[in-house]
């Protein structure tokens, strides 16, 4: 058995992996999309501010994990750390180079068109537009679905809801494909306060209701990030037929994808990144009609999710590369924006035991010994 010293737990011995059988493909009772994380090139300037250095070898890899265990990869969204440290230049590359890997093997691709190339606070929502149009043009290049993402640069020039449903409007009717869209809630950054033209999100959930109701068959589905199940399921409730609730909530993920009698979410999700092959696994349960393996995969992995999403909720990035080194899937724990110092060393011991309980660390040797070398770095012996 695997065990070492850990700060503020004592000894710990690590669990038995459990094997989990590979799916033969996608789910068919949810679509899934795991937002995928970049991997830093441990060489380059990847210091506070300093432009992207990216590792596309092992960052392509990680998606091509994804796509085998069927699921979607969301690229170039806020887990890949768009806005907080990935530019728009290594943007626009991780795009087109995810786009071609996906055109080779048949994986499902949806890439996030944003504003973050503007980088004056000063912008019209001329300015706001002409962004979304380019970016949307390097996604459709590529080859992708489209993922309006929401845009700090619309959230300071807007005036109000009819300033959201000009932009977004015209976006959705040149839109090639049904586009997603993305309400990013305040906790994940706090840029994006008062989104959709009010503080009240009653009011702001009316706003995107009425935006999908007046496009009809041109919006595919939304994606909502905002940590409340409840509110979640009441917007569902009111999309039009054919709309797809993808969920963001990386709190409250198993229930919702589960759903009740009156519907369910699909998955759109930042945690699915680490979790990659726990939650094909649940997803293919699901398929079969097995609610209670479904419920006893995705139920450890919960409060592993809540810890890695704790506030200050926007770094939980540092914790999702954290873990990808543990599972020995990218070769060191270095971040664009230097981000790896995002979280404490006691968040990530933290993590360290949850990610075993949840049994997502497949080689717990492996695991141990990064963590190992972790504590060391830091001061500590394990």
């Amino acid at each position: 058995m695997t065990h070492l010293d850990l700060p503020g737990i004592g000894r710990y011995q690590l669990r038995e992996p459990v094997a989990l059988a590979a799916p033969s493909g996608p789910a068919s009772s949810r679509v899934a999309f795991a937002a995928a994380h970049v991997v830093a090139d441990p060489l380059g300037g990847n210091a506070p501010g300093a432009p992207a250095a990216v590792d596309w070898e092992g960052t392509l890899k990680f998606r091509h994990r994804l796509w085998a265990l069927g699921l979607g990869v969301a690229d170039a969204m806020d887990t890949a750390q768009r806005g907080m440290g990935l530019d728009w230049a290594a943007t626009q590359q991780l795009i087109a180079r995810s786009g071609a890997e996906a055109k080779a093997v048949g994986g499902r691709l949806a890439c996030g068109a944003g504003t973050d190339q503007l980088t004056s606070v000063d912008v019209s929502l001329a300015d706001v537009s002409g962004a979304y149009e380019e970016q949307l043009a390097v996604v459709e290049a590529a080859g992708a679905q489209p993922i309006l993402m929401a845009s700090r640069a619309l959230a300071a020039s807007a005036r109000g809801p009819e300033d959201y449903l000009s932009v977004y409007g015209k976006l959705v009717e040149q839109a090639e494909r049904p586009v997603i869209l993305h309400w990013l809630g305040e906790m994940f950054d706090p840029a994006l306060a008062g989104y959709w033209g009010s503080a009240d999100l009653d009011e702001a959930a009316q706003t995107v209701l009425e935006l999908i109701r007046s496009h009809p068959g041109r919006i595919d589905g939304i994606k909502v990030s905002l940590l409340d199940a409840g509110r979640e399921i009441a917007l569902r409730r009111e999309l039009p037929s054919g709309v797809r609730m993808y969920t963001g909530d990386d709190f409250n993920y198993p229930e919702l994808v589960r759903g009740d009698e009156v519907g369910h979410s699909d998955a759109l999700l930042g945690v699915f990144d680490p979790i990659a092959e726990v939650a094909a696994a649940a997803l293919q349960a699901l398929d079969a009609g097995d609610v209670a393996r479904y419920d006893a995969l995705f139920g450890p992995t919960v409060p592993l999710a809540r810890h890695l999403f704790a506030a200050p909720t926007f770094h939980y990035k540092t914790g999702i590369v954290f873990l990808a080194w543990l599972c020995g899937h990218q070769e060191h724990f270095t971040m664009v924006a230097g981000a790896q110092s995002g979280r404490s060393v006691s968040h990530l011991v933290e993590l360290f035991r949850l990610a075993d309980e949840a049994g997502v660390l497949g080689d717990p040797e492996l695991a141990a010994g990064r963590m190992r070398e972790f504590l060391a770095l830091a001061g500590v012996r394990a």
